[in-house]
């Protein structure tokens, strides 16, 4: 990941309802949601919705699928790994043995973790 993409990712996320939506749809896996479902669980009118959603998969924090009159939305697992790795690329000054014992989330601590994205 660069630098740009890092900051893009970011920005998307800088909004509480965008970071809802996408933790919302990490905790769903490759399943996703369909924007309804989404509106739904987070009480949010379908226009405001709308506008989180498509700045997130602006952003390709989200994938979108249409099943015919729905859009299924899915959190964009990948690009949140790189970013996490990103964020840790040269975590303990290039020393791992110093980041040894650190609590990572079982998800993410294979390395390379999962790709759910569609």
């Amino acid at each position: 990941m660069d630098k740009a993409t890092a900051t893009t990712v970011f920005e998307s996320l800088a909004s509480g309802v965008r970071l809802d939506v996408f933790r919302l749809l990490v905790k769903q896996g490759p399943a996703g949601l369909v924007a309804g479902e989404i509106a739904t669980a987070l009480a949010l009118p379908a226009t405001n919705l709308s506008f989180h959603l498509k700045a997130l998969t602006q952003a390709g924090l989200l994938t979108v699928v249409q099943e015919g009159r729905y859009q299924r939305y899915r959190a964009h697992i990948a690009l949140m790994v790189d970013l996490i790795a990103y964020l840790g690329d040269e975590c303990c000054a290039g020393q791992p043995a110093l980041c040894e014992g650190l609590a990572v989330p079982e998800c993410l601590s294979c390395g390379s973790g999962p790709t759910h994205a569609a």
